[in-house]
């Protein structure tokens, strides 16, 4: 690993941001003319990222790539864990399900295999771009784990990476866990620790400067920055944690009300992103029925376990009330993957792939059935979409671990080169469709937008903003923002120094 310069960042626990500030670094250094790359070696996450050659990585670092101007391949992430039921996850590596797996099982027998993954793809990348921006996982100071961890300062130190710390001033406490988290390190580690950043600060800095000062001189650690906190960034989110800050309160201002639904293992969520930056669109997460009420659009995004997410929505009394909107016509109702093949007649799961229950009658929306399989649909796909008598080449991904087909006559939504998929119902009210992400289509969102307001009768918007243009701004509207607010020079300057220490083994 002689060629690419690693820097690494770690945090004082999960949902500092370093996805967000490693996702900035890929873009700042990219501006600056070094051909740099994302790596997380590990990475526990139920929204994935379908590469170029149809392999699934998390999807963190499919957006890091994105903003690093390259295309992703496996080497970013070569191990992906998809937690599919209680104390049980499917292993994916280099792309490709390995085996499914309990927690203790996978830390006892898997992590010779993960040091070598790790080790090879560390490699690849060295030897094919000149800086590697590491994020880590969780918190280096999970004492009880760190004796097999895969993710944190092993990886730091197979990288030979000099580390900046992350704390989250607006969880409160950011000092104390800062300290606390470099105290806990062996001495080594520690040493590799060249400063902190303090991340989502709202306020006067002023108020702040007083404690900054006593961090240093505590610590003996730089602070090398203090990011502000920033608003509406319109890059995909990973985790569900995410989920917990959006509200289900009706925002009685917009016009189109969208209800998703959230079940236990929903996954792919930010298919819904583009609904969140139109301005006629109030996006709502409903996790009770009485939250429902009366959308004009229903969404059941992706689920990493359909049958037992189909068994929450019966048991919540959800699924009755969707029925009960269909009945109405209160609202169109849209099935992405694990949400389309709930829609359908029934669900079998013969080898207990994703759950215990062998079978369950769906919603009954569309004439379709649904059997679980061994082997995982993984591709990036494109065809023709016909809705409301227009037709638009759409492209999106796959991730689906079963086999959908109709159990009468049921037009397909989009036709592909290789077969058709989706389906919806005469009326079209309800659409089914394997595409994630439909909806940062644009000519198509627009069109099925204006729908929902012609039946409204609210005049139609035209010229909708592209979210693909949105996205791309946002990727240099954070690197700006991020640049403006750290010691740039001085993290250049470590990262060169620890490459002349030579590879630590």
């Amino acid at each position: 690993m002689a060629k690419a310069l690693p820097i690494m960042f770690q945090g004082t626990n999960s949902d500092v941001g370093k996805s967000v500030i490693v996702t900035a670094f890929c873009r700042i250094f990219t501006q600056d003319g070094h051909k740099t790359v994302p790596f997380k070696s590990q990475n526990m996450a139920l929204n994935s990222y379908i590469t170029i050659d149809g392999k699934e990585i998390g999807r963190a670092q499919g957006v890091q790539a994105e903003a690093a101007k390259i295309q992703a391949t496996t080497h970013m992430n070569p191990i992906l864990i998809k937690p599919n039921r209680d104390n049980e996850s499917q292993i994916v590596v280099h792309g490709k399900p390995y085996k499914n797996m309990e927690a203790g099982t996978y830390r006892q027998e898997f992590f010779q295999t993960g040091i070598e993954l790790i080790k090879e793809s560390l490699t690849e990348l060295s030897q094919t771009f000149e800086r590697i921006v590491i994020e880590g996982a969780g918190s280096p100071a999970e004492v009880n784990l760190n004796d097999r961890e895969l993710v944190n300062m092993r990886v730091a130190r197979m990288a030979n990476a000099p580390v900046i710390l992350i704390g989250d001033i607006e969880k409160g406490g950011v000092f104390a866990s800062l300290v606390g988290t470099l105290q806990l390190m062996e001495p080594e580690d520690r040493d590799r620790v060249i400063g902190v950043i303090i991340n989502k600060f709202r306020g006067d800095i002023r108020l702040l400067e007083s404690g900054l000062t006593w961090f240093e001189e505590y610590a003996g650690k730089p602070v090398l920055g203090v990011i502000p906190y920033m608003d509406q960034l319109n890059i995909d989110a990973e985790d569900s944690v995410i989920l917990n800050q959006y509200t289900a309160a009706q925002n009685t201002e917009k016009e189109l009300d969208i209800a998703v639904i959230q079940y236990p293992k929903i996954s792919n969520f930010t298919d819904v992103d583009p609904f969140f930056v139109e301005p006629d669109c109030d996006v709502r997460f409903i996790k009770r029925k009485e939250q429902l009420q009366e959308p004009d659009l229903v969404i059941l995004p992706g689920s990493k376990n359909t049958i037992d997410d189909f068994l929450f929505l019966k048991e919540s009394g959800i699924a009755e009330k969707i029925l009960e909107l269909h009945r109405k016509k209160k609202s169109v109702i849209i099935g992405i993957c694990g949400g389309y093949q709930m829609l359908g007649e029934d669900i079998k799961d013969p080898y207990a792939i994703e759950s215990q229950h062998q079978a369950i009658d769906g919603l009954g929306l569309l004439p379709i059935r649904t059997t679980i399989t061994k082997e995982k649909t993984t591709l990036l796909s494109e065809g023709r979409l016909a809705l409301y008598g227009k037709s638009y080449r759409v492209t999106g991904y796959e991730i689906h671990m079963g086999e959908t087909e109709p159990t009468s006559q049921c037009e397909a939504l989009i036709e592909t080169a290789f077969r058709p998929d989706g389906g919806k119902s005469k009326n079209e009210q309800v659409i089914g469709t394997y595409f994630h992400g439909i909806f940062h289509n644009d000519a198509f969102r627009e069109d099925l937008l204006n729908q929902l307001r012609q039946t409204k009768r609210l005049a139609p918007i035209h010229n909708r903003i592209s979210f693909n243009q949105l996205r791309e701004e946002a990727f240099d509207r954070l690197a700006d923002h991020v640049r403006g607010h750290v010691k740039l020079d001085f993290i250049e300057q470590k990262v060169s120094e620890f490459q002349k220490r030579g590879i630590t083994p």
